[in-house]
């Protein structure tokens, strides 16, 4: 078994680990957006899909791609994404939370 062999074989795993890895927290986040009681959970079950899984899919993309204009693309887009998507995230609940929307801080059992 050659060098480069093991190099395409450690590459292909590890960008297919990324992307399973991305599935799975974009899995979780969607599940968290229907799951969780109030706005400011679902908020973050949004932030959960928008940043770490769309950022761990395009990791796994950019190790498939290999160095070429693909992977400029695709840094261009994990760029914005990760600039954009916190930012909005902080704004609609910077905005929520002036409008007077409260959390929901645990069952009517948990306050009693």
């Amino acid at each position: 078994m050659q060098w480069t062999d093991v190099l395409s074989w450690t590459l292909l795993i590890s960008s297919w680990a990324l992307l399973i890895a991305g599935s799975f927290f974009c899995v979780t986040g969607a599940i968290g957006l229907l799951r969780l009681p109030d706005f400011y959970a679902r908020l973050h079950g949004a932030g959960i899909i928008d940043t770490l899984g769309a950022g761990l899919i395009l990791f796994g993309l950019m190790l498939q791609a290999g160095f070429s204009l693909v992977t400029v693309k695709l840094l261009f887009v994990l760029f914005f994404i990760l600039i954009t998507s916190p930012t909005a995230t902080h704004a609609i609940a910077h905005a929520a939370h002036v409008q007077g929307l409260e959390p929901v801080l645990g069952s009517k059992d948990d306050r009693a």
